[in-house]
Order: structure tokens, then C-alpha cells, then sequence
């Protein structure tokens, strides 16, 4: 009995010190320690670009224009057609498609497509649906922020059309100002600037037709009519009394809903205060826009 307590406290003691020689003893070199031989990294394939597929819209509207621009106007006029239909801000750029496992990818190249025509195929057949729910045969998106996106929306569409609103810079930075709470300054005036960039860039690659938010509050027959000339629509004296006709619920984030749009009346815009001083870009750009500043 007591040669068998002193084989178990022996063999305690000895596996102790094992256990105390390695945890001093330095850590053992394993073979997945040993670095492995270096090897060439392969440059990485080009990115597969698919080709464009057909469309179900195959000529849409885009009024490119910056916020606080009169977009919200000009859209419920063109709604007001018998034959337009032009629905509340669409926001088809922030409507993505994943790619979710590993071969997706593989399998939609296989079928000739790839995420961005995947999303272009989307944004199609979303403008199709509300196109063949209205029962006209003319749709335009007046989204602002389209505008930033205006080189996709081109690739997306080769054949589309484009209606450019524009307003004096310093009238889009006053109405921002009075919009927002504790406003930023010098954050309007970085956002009215890249919304002027790329109005101005558009501008001058597209074959668009040009409005300003004055000439359509001041004389909106004139302006319409010109805009249904280039649509290829007959003008319709309907289209100035929009506060007769359904144009959906004004919300924030779908477009305007100030008491002036909900008024169904066509009001005077609001001038640039003439004695503003711009920014050295967004004075050029005004002036190349026709604005005395």
C-alpha cells in the first residue's frame, strides 16, 4: 500500500517536470514553420466586361439637374401628358445585385453577363414595369443624383434621352441654406459645385435639351412646348394645370414637398441674390450657363 502511494506521487512529480522543462524550453521548429519556397504571383486575368443586352426600354428620360433645381416641376408637368410618364425619383443607382458565391460570377460570364449589366438589366425592367403600368409609351426619371452618374446611365442606354435643368448656382445654394438645419456652408457649396461639374460635363458631350428652372417658371408653355418638340409629343395645355392630375404623395426623399409643389400651381422662381459672391468654378460655370453674376 504505501510502495503504491509512492508510485503515484513519483509519477506526479515526474510529469510536473516535464511539463516545467517545456514551458522554458524554446518552441519547437515544426514543418509549418519552415517558410515555404517563394513562388511567382500570376498577374491577375482583366476583369470580364459583358457586352450590352437588349433593352425593354430602349429609349428613356433623364432630367439631369441638381437638387433644389425645380425637378419635382418640371417632372409633374411632364406626368400631366397624356402620353409621359413620369414618376416619382426612382433612385435606380442605389438598386445593386450581389454576387454571392464564389462561382456566381463564373456562371453569369458564362451566360455573357456580369454584375454592372446584371443591375442594368434590373434597372430595365423596372423601368419597363412602371412604363406598362401607366399605359403611356414615353418614361422619364428626374432623380437628381443621376446626375453624377450620367457616363453610366449613357453606357446603360445609348439611345437615351436627356432633358438638362439648370438654375443659377447661387439661387441652388441660397434654397439649401434656408432647406437644412445648422447648415454647412462650405458642405453646400462642395455639393452644388460637383453637381455643376457634372451638369456642365454633360452639357457639352450630350446631345440634350437644355431648360433653365427660370425660363420654365416664367414662361411654361414656351419651355414645355419646346421640351415636347424634342420628346416627339404633341404639347398639351393640360399639362400647366398638374394640381388637377394624380402625381402620387409628395415625401421627402422621392422628390419635393414643400407647400409650393403641393399648391398645384406653377410659381415664380426665386432670383440669386445679386450681391453673393460665388466661388471663382461656379461663377465660370454660371456664366457658360448664361447667368449674369
Amino acid at each position: 500500500m504505501r510502495d503504491s502511494r509512492k508510485s503515484v506521487i513519483g509519477k506526479g512529480l515526474r510529469r510536473r517536470g516535464r511539463l516545467m522543462i517545456q514551458a522554458v524550453s524554446p518552441p519547437r521548429r515544426t514543418l509549418d514553420a519552415i517558410p515555404a519556397p517563394r513562388t511567382e504571383v500570376k498577374p491577375k486575368e482583366p476583369s470580364y466586361v459583358a457586352p450590352r443586352a437588349p433593352r425593354l426600354v430602349d429609349s428613356p428620360v433623364f432630367v439631369l439637374s441638381s437638387v433644389r433645381s425645380g425637378s419635382t416641376l418640371l417632372r409633374v408637368l411632364l406626368n400631366s401628358h397624356s402620353r409621359i410618364r413620369a414618376p416619382h425619383e426612382m433612385h435606380l443607382r442605389t438598386v445593386h445585385v450581389q454576387l454571392t458565391r464564389s462561382f456566381t460570377a463564373d456562371a453569369m460570364k458564362a451566360l455573357e453577363l456580369d454584375k454592372t449589366e446584371l443591375e442594368h438589366l434590373l434597372w430595365d425592367r423596372v423601368m419597363h414595369l412602371e412604363l406598362t403600368r401607366s399605359g403611356k409609351d414615353v418614361i422619364v426619371d428626374k432623380t437628381p443624383p443621376n446626375t453624377l452618374i450620367w457616363p453610366r446611365l449613357h453606357r446603360c442606354w445609348p439611345n437615351a434621352r436627356y432633358i438638362l435643368l439648370l438654375r443659377h448656382p447661387g439661387a441652388i445654394i441660397a434654397s439649401l441654406t434656408e432647406r437644412r438645419k445648422d447648415p454647412d456652408h462650405e458642405e453646400i457649396l462642395a455639393e452644388v459645385l460637383n453637381y455643376s461639374e457634372k451638369l456642365e460635363e454633360a452639357r457639352r458631350t450630350l446631345d440634350a435639351h437644355v431648360v433653365t428652372y427660370e425660363e420654365l417658371t416664367a414662361e411654361p408653355e414656351k419651355a414645355t412646348r419646346a421640351i415636347c418638340e424634342y420628346l416627339g409629343v404633341e404639347w398639351e395645355s393640360g399639362m400647366l394645370d398638374y394640381g388637377s392630375k394624380d402625381h402620387g404623395k409628395f415625401r421627402p426623399q422621392l422628390g419635393d414637398w414643400s407647400s409650393t409643389i403641393k399648391s398645384g400651381r406653377i410659381q415664380p422662381a426665386r432670383t440669386a441674390d445679386p450681391t453673393a459672391e460665388l466661388p471663382p468654378r461656379l461663377k465660370e460655370i454660371a456664366k457658360a450657363w448664361g447667368y449674369e453674376v
